[in-house]
């Protein structure tokens, strides 16, 4: 992709009210467009990190055995008052059709799926079966703050299982446990398995997944050596005490909840008279579990994670683009020549070769502006030819996460490019 044909613009100043990192740095850099508080468009280099998210967590809900479906964003009335939570629901907006009926745009969807499911499963050879989807939901939140990390619209993975027993609930809900942590890992994050309330949804206790940062809202008592913590809402130890899983001395840090799972039980089967006919020709009512990861909010909580004070620093993984090719302008037009061939050259290589490539092909810019903007773009790897590198026959090496650059020679420049992008974090 050519920065000269790029939809959106980086802006020299970040925005005013950016009071989060994520907000100022996915504001700043053209990745996302705030439409009005709390809901936000997604540009070109947004959405392809958006969309590599979405497609690690599908690869993870696949192997899972999940079924993908897409439940409606615009629910009715009924199953919301057959759960009782119409008029308990804090943050669901409610609409009036000119029809006279109500509505609600879905804030989650177990009023949906529940009833979904049920239409199809009667006997226990259904059972077990997971759907999941990827969509957009709504949350008449009181204040949107933290640009991403709590918006009114916002992308959301919910997955929804449903069991014959506790005992296969339990073992799903640990496989989806391991499953959570591969993906957090493979988005570049360490994430602490959280214990925490099961709020309206359970009595039981949940998992939150957290990513340690200063821009957290919740404060979490988490262990600095394994994936332990506890949620300070519940917590049973204190600070100092050792961690039940590895003995390291428990510590208080912020997070940003990116994901949760809860033991529904019978939550919402009971609601719907969910039964289904055992072997023995008895009924049993339906065991349920939910689990969701925030996308928009989990794309926030990485550049939580990765920035320093120039702007993101994204992991290879989910970065929009792997390269980022600056060109560099010469005063000599027999040089200024040669460094264009040689970028429009290298670009087509590399993107020929499946090497996807942000190339700074911008005139009359200068190499300070270049350079800031690379680093408030934040791809892993920058390449620049220059007058400089055209002498030595190089292509200036610098990966965002070092100080300083190194010269690859041209002809080594390819294979080494495509190693790097190739090799794990």
């Amino acid at each position: 992709m050519r920065m000269s044909r790029l939809l959106s613009k980086a802006s020299k100043t970040p925005p005013a009210d950016a009071e989060s990192a994520n907000a100022r740095f996915l504001t700043q850099g053209g990745f996302i467009h705030q439409e009005m508080a709390g809901v936000y468009s997604w540009l070109p280099l947004g959405l392809r990190t958006l969309r590599k998210v979405e497609n690690i967590i599908r690869e993870e809900m696949n192997a899972l055995g999940a079924q993908e479906v897409l439940l409606s964003a615009l629910q009715p009335k009924e199953p919301w008052m057959t759960t009782d939570r119409w008029d308990h629901f804090d943050v669901l907006f409610k609409l009036k059709s000119q029809t006279g009926k109500e509505y609600a745009l879905g804030p989650t969807h177990e009023e949906i799926v529940t009833p979904l499911v049920q239409q199809f499963v009667k006997s226990y050879r259904d059972l077990p079966v997971a759907v999941y989807q990827i969509q957009s939901k709504f949350r008449d939140e009181l204040r949107a703050k933290s640009g991403i990390l709590r918006g009114r619209e916002f992308g959301m993975k919910d997955l929804y299982s449903f069991h014959t027993s506790q005992e296969d609930l339990d073992a799903y809900y640990q496989k989806v446990l391991k499953s959570y942590v591969r993906i957090f890992k493979r988005c570049g994050l360490d994430v602490k398995i959280t214990e925490a309330s099961g709020g309206d949804f359970t009595k039981k206790v949940s998992h939150e997944f957290q990513i340690i940062t200063p821009a957290g809202e919740d404060l979490i008592l988490a262990c600095p050596v394994c994936e332990f913590a506890q949620n300070v809402e519940i917590a049973t130890l204190k600070e100092g005490d050792l961690c039940q899983a590895c003995g390291a001395s428990l510590g208080l840090v912020k997070g940003v909840e990116a994901g949760n799972i809860f033991d529904l039980g019978h939550r919402f089967t009971d609601s719907f008279k969910f039964d289904v006919q055992m072997e023995d020709g008895s009924q049993q009512r339906v065991f349920m579990g939910c689990y969701g990861i925030g996308i928009t909010r989990l794309v926030g909580a990485i550049v939580e994670a990765k920035h320093d004070d120039r702007g993101i620093m994204w992991p290879k993984s989910v970065s929009p683009m792997p390269v980022h090719l600056v060109s560099l302008s010469a005063k000599d037009p027999a040089v200024q020549t040669r460094i264009t061939t040689a970028s429009e050259d290298l670009y087509e290589r590399l993107t020929g070769g499946g090497v996807d490539v942000l190339w700074d092909d911008r005139e009359n810019v200068s190499p300070g502006e270049k350079f800031g903007e690379a680093d408030l773009l934040g791809m892993p790897l920058r390449l620049v030819i220059s007058a400089r590198t055209i002498e030595e026959n190089a292509v200036e090496w610098k990966r965002r996460d070092q100080k300083e650059g190194r010269f690859v020679p041209e002809e080594d420049i390819v294979e080494t490019i495509q190693l790097f992008v190739q090799e794990a974090e």
